[in-house]
């Protein structure tokens, strides 16, 4: 793809291979993995999940149920990248198109799952609302739908505001932007201390995203290892009162936080990031794209699947993400 083409020279390929196999590693590590990997299941299957969840509430019984198969195929359940992985995929291969194009080909359909401001913005496309109107009147506005998207525009050198403003406004387009600077730094070789400084950049002081990424790097910094501060980072970043658990706010800035505080390290950082049950969708998945374009894909721990499940996009079902990645760098 041209994009990918015009900077290939500068950059390193085992680092971009990093970035989306850290992405697919974190995904597959938080617990709400499993949970959307099972969508590829019949309905009945997880009404009985949720069935089995109301008896427990109801008998004070504290086992709890968890994804299961039955009859069903047991493979998609195998520890591996589901909703994240998926998104970053259909960004690699549709990031030459017109973003608003690319997300109206999307419109319309009734087996994509996605996160509410993609939904949103799907339905607001459908009606004729084009960016940046489809993000910014849009509910979860907030959240990180395009902060994940944006670790191929990093890759690739691109800016990735025009994507953004599909599905997103105000911090979810910050730290998409935020994202994407730290992921060429990373990509093109530079140090984790300067990524961290190339996000911080683009994250305004006087933001919800800015305040609480420096604060998430200061009480990292205070606690001295990621697994240290995680209590101190639940207490600093998340107040618990509402759900949400994709907000760019607290989940770009705990990535930031870990991969610097680690060393750029992805076996301490990830596993910390997944211990943020508030911030568990997607906060080791952006913690890993970091991680792993800091050491690089040879790397990364062996043994966790790369492989998609068309648990958000059906066409997507047995494609390796790494395998994607090889055919837009070559």
């Amino acid at each position: 793809m041209s994009s990918w083409k015009g900077r290939r020279t500068m950059m390193s390929g085992d680092r971009v291979l990093g970035a989306f196999a850290g992405l697919a590693i974190g995904d597959a590590a938080g617990w709400p993995s499993a949970r959307h990997r099972a969508a590829v299941h019949a309905p009945w299957s997880r009404r009985l999940h949720r069935e089995l969840d109301a008896f427990a509430e109801e008998h004070r019984v504290t086992t709890l149920p968890v994804p299961f198969a039955l009859n069903q195929p047991v493979a998609p359940l195998v520890i591996g990248p589901s909703d994240d992985a998926e998104w970053l995929a259909w960004t690699v291969l549709t990031i030459d198109q017109d973003r608003a194009e690319a997300f109206t080909g999307l419109a319309g359909r009734d087996d994509v799952r996605a996160r509410i401001s993609v939904r949103t913005a799907l339905d607001n496309l459908a009606r004729g609302l084009g960016p940046p109107a489809s993000g910014h009147d849009n509910p979860h506005f907030f959240d990180d739908a395009a902060v994940v998207r944006a670790v191929a525009f990093g890759a690739a050198g691109l800016d990735p505001t025009a994507d953004a403003q599909v599905t997103n406004s105000g911090d979810g387009v910050l730290g998409a932007v935020a994202m994407a600077r730290a992921i060429g730094v990373l990509t093109g070789g530079g140090p984790m201390g300067e990524a961290v400084e190339a996000a911080l950049d683009a994250l305004p002081a006087d933001t919800v995203i800015g305040r609480a990424a420096r604060t998430a790097l200061a009480v990292a910094r205070e606690a001295g290892d990621p697994f240290g501060a995680v209590p101190a980072l639940d207490a600093a970043l998340f107040d618990h009162v509402y759900s949400y658990g994709v907000a760019a706010a607290e989940t770009l800035p705990v990535a930031l936080a870990l991969a610097e505080v680690s060393g750029g390290s992805p076996r301490t950082a990830v596993p910390a990031a997944a211990c943020l049950a508030a911030a568990a969708d997607s906060a080791p998945a952006l913690t890993g794209a970091l991680t792993g374009a800091f050491t690089g894909h040879d790397a990364l721990p062996r043994g966790w699947s790369t492989a998609l499940t068309g648990c958000c996009l059906p066409e997507l079902a047995g494609i390796d993400l790494l395998d994607i990645a090889r055919g837009w760098m070559a």
